[in-house]
């Protein structure tokens, strides 16, 4: 089972992993890393190197962070560049963290990566959209 870390600013990373536990119970081999105000990028490297002595990362980690370019982006990518079994995907969300609950088991790092950034994309909808393509269904 692929481990994952979220990492996000603030106390989202908590608040994700929490909301996305309601919908699909309780998660092992799951980690939150918040990013405070004031913090250093090496601290939150040493964060991330905490939680990952703590999960079983054997099937790889991946790292679900909230900004391209923001410091959980940029500490992640400090450790998935030095391990073939890590690598990082921005812009998590709760449909991407269930999506991944969903298929880590079952699929390679490689695979999960590439899934879940089309899964997040078919998440983000707009109601007079879909409301058209019910229409047309009936």
């Amino acid at each position: 089972m692929i481990a994952l870390i979220i990492g996000t600013h603030g106390k989202f990373s908590e608040e994700l992993i929490k909301s996305s536990e309601l919908i699909y119970g309780k998660q092992t081999n799951v980690a939150s890393i918040t990013f405070e105000a004031g913090e250093s990028i090496e601290n939150l490297i040493s964060k991330y190197k905490k939680v990952l002595k703590e999960l079983n990362t054997t099937d790889g980690a991946l790292f679900l962070v909230d900004l391209f370019g923001g410091s959980p982006y940029n500490a992640a990518i400090v450790l998935a560049n030095e391990n073939e079994k890590m690598d990082v995907i921005t812009g998590v969300n709760l449909p991407m963290l269930i999506e991944a609950y969903a298929r880590r088991s079952s699929e390679t790092l490689d695979d999960l990566v590439e899934h879940l950034k089309e899964a997040s994309k078919l998440g983000i909808r707009n109601f007079k959209e879909s409301k058209n393509y019910c229409e047309e269904e009936l």
